[in-house]
């Protein structure tokens, strides 16, 4: 059994690294960028009116005169016009050009209009209300850096640059393997001695979050069956995530099976609670990297945060910020283990802290419905007085 620290660095040392595709931009929410994305024009494109009103020119006495005979009108979307008269105005909407000859915007508010002139009711500063040409951004600047994951603000900024097609990471292909004779489907009705299958919708939830669609295959009990369809998945997917059929039952044949199929162990069982029968290993032959998760439900949960997700966003380039948080209580850990605790957190006084939620061990699938996240304590340490600082894995 290892600790840890060096299970997470063995895991770490197994990345992947991923093809790149290109993708339409409407379809491209969640992917990770393979490119930088210039700005094809300056940002804005040309001098613009922040707020309706009159555009003058300031340097032809405007800072004194208080009466413009206005022109015309310019709405948005109007090619660029001149003022012809500079003591003279033109009305200007929002978003419109800025006329030549013109560089100041005086708001309606400030204005009253009587006989076909503008009469100015406030002080004037030359250049208000303008937004300048390349202010923003200008023409072939970096306006998204490579590996951004792309959320609804990357998208309208790919809009706006004319970035129809963008080039994406692909994402690994991932087969989520359950076992066990006593796992039946959601919809059916589990005898008293079955379960639902619900440690493969939880997984394939969380990968959904990353726009990863993974297979599904059940195996039953047998180690035939297990070894054969191991050897399958294993050359047709780069990552297989198991869940149950590591530990030390008479019917967990997954460790044997991947012995037997040539696949690599790098680890078998953790220091730690919950997961500490967590098996780890990768097939050489074919580059698949099996995380292979302890069954009981909350144990797939805290180590796919713990290491999947880890290992998952280094492999794409993604920052994977690291957190703390302030602990509301008293915690112990006089074990040997690092325990992951399962917290709710609340804010006091602008300070956001992390209580322990009441749970009956790695098996309470129903206690993550209170659970924002998970602590890390590390072991042989038996206090953590109120007030100190943890490790966060947040988990919503």
């Amino acid at each position: 059994m290892i600790s840890f620290e060096e299970a997470h660095k063995k895991v770490m040392e197994k990345l992947l690294s991923f093809e790149e595709e290109n993708v339409f931009f409407t379809n491209s929410l969640g992917r990770i960028l393979a490119e930088d994305i210039l700005a094809d024009r300056d940002f804005p494109p040309f001098h613009r009116a922040t707020k309706d009103g009159i555009a003058i020119n300031y340097g032809a006495g405007a800072n004194t005169k208080k009466q413009f005979k206005i022109q015309g009108i310019i709405a948005a979307g109007t090619p660029k016009v001149k003022l012809n008269n500079t003591n003279d105005c033109l009305e200007i909407m929002t978003g419109a050009v800025l006329p030549e000859n013109a560089d100041t915007v005086v708001m309606y508010e400030d204005i009253t209009i009587e006989n076909g002139s503008a009469i100015v009711n406030s002080e004037i500063k030359k250049g208000q209300n303008i937004h300048r040409q390349g202010t923003d951004v200008e023409q072939g600047a970096v306006v998204i850096k490579k590996n951004t994951k792309i959320t609804a603000a990357e998208i309208g900024i790919l809009a706006s640059v004319g970035k129809v097609e963008v080039k994406v990471k692909k994402l690994p292909k991932i087969a989520l393997i359950s076992t066990g004779n006593e796992l039946v489907a959601v919809h059916k009705t589990p005898k008293p001695h079955q379960i639902r299958n619900s440690n493969m919708l939880s997984l394939h939830a969380l990968l959904e979050e990353e726009n990863i669609l993974a297979t599904h295959v059940h195996l039953n009990d047998d180690k035939e069956e297990i070894k054969n369809g191991l050897n399958e998945l294993l050359r047709t997917n780069n990552v297989l995530m198991l869940s149950g059929g590591v530990s030390k039952g008479k019917f967990d044949f997954i460790p044997e099976a991947f012995e037997e199929l040539g696949v690599e162990k790098i680890f078998h069982r953790v220091a730690q609670r919950p997961g500490k029968p967590f098996w780890f290993g990768i097939h050489k032959e074919t580059n698949t990297v099996v995380f292979s998760f302890p069954g009981n439900p909350v144990s797939t949960f805290a180590n796919y945060y713990v290491y999947f997700k880890d290992w998952l966003y280094e492999s794409l380039g993604i920052e994977n910020k690291k957190e703390n948080i302030v602990i509301g209580e008293d915690f112990f850990n006089p074990t040997k283990l690092t325990l992951f605790v399962r917290v709710k957190i609340e804010s006091k006084n602008g300070i956001t802290y992390a209580f322990p939620i009441k749970e009956n061990g790695s098996g309470d699938l129903m206690s993550l419905a209170h659970t924002d996240g998970f602590i890390a304590l590390s072991p042989n340490k038996e206090l953590y007085k109120k007030e100190e600082v943890a490790p966060f894995i947040a988990t919503r």
